[in-house]
């Protein structure tokens, strides 16, 4: 099994479901990771292949929903299918409305449940990606010297190179270099390009109001 195959983690206390799955999990190429309880998968460390969490609803120590709320953000790039031999609407509600890939009743249909953890997969590949992504923006926004950011939180607002400078106290000439060298660290070839990546990075891009 490549390190690289997407994992597919069940927590389930019934040995049988655990076992059925595994087998079917394996035959796709997927990598198992079985927990018969919440605990024990709580304690896991976070996957950074593509993966998904099959969920049953009914545990022993935590519901499924429970468990669904303590992670939240956390695993982002690990989308829930909810299992259960006890479904009924207010609960499979919850969990879509929270955010599941996919609410399924036992007995599990083989087909229903691999095309299921295909689409999970999917997403979770897609959520990998943007959350890498976002990460190197960061790095690269804190590659930036004190200064540099200055500049470039007053430029992303739409500030003239010698109104930045008049705010920051420093020459026209000055502002350009250290524009320069923003645009070359954030890796942005457009102006635009750099208001873009302010925003991901949750820096204001609006000009201040002027009394």
């Amino acid at each position: 099994m490549p390190p690289t195959a997407p994992t597919v983690v069940v927590v389930d206390d019934d040995i049988s479901v655990r076992e059925s799955l595994e087998l079917l999990i394996r035959n796709e190429g997927w990598q198992p990771e079985l927990f018969e309880s919440a605990q024990e998968f709580l304690e896991r460390l976070p996957s950074v292949t593509p993966s998904c969490l099959i969920l049953d609803v009914n545990l022993p120590d935590l519901s499924g929903l429970d468990i669904q709320e303590r992670i939240g953000d956390g695993k982002p790039s690990m989308p829930i299918i909810f299992i259960t031999g006890y479904g009924d609407i207010p609960t499979s509600v919850r969990a879509m409305k929270a955010g599941a890939a996919e609410f399924l009743t036992k007995p599990l249909d083989d087909e229903i449940l691999i095309q299921a953890v295909r689409d999970a997969v999917i997403r979770s590949q897609a959520n990998l990606k943007r959350e890498g992504a976002q990460r190197e923006l960061q790095e690269r926004l804190e590659s930036l010297t004190k200064r540099e950011r200055e500049v470039m939180n007053l430029v992303v607002k739409g500030l003239m190179n010698k109104q930045v400078g008049y705010q920051l106290d420093i020459s026209e000439i000055t502002v350009k270099a250290h524009r320069g060298r923003v645009m070359e660290k954030m890796q942005a070839t457009t102006f635009v390009d750099m208001v873009n990546m302010a925003g991901r990075l949750g820096i204001s891009t609006q000009a201040e109001k002027t009394r």
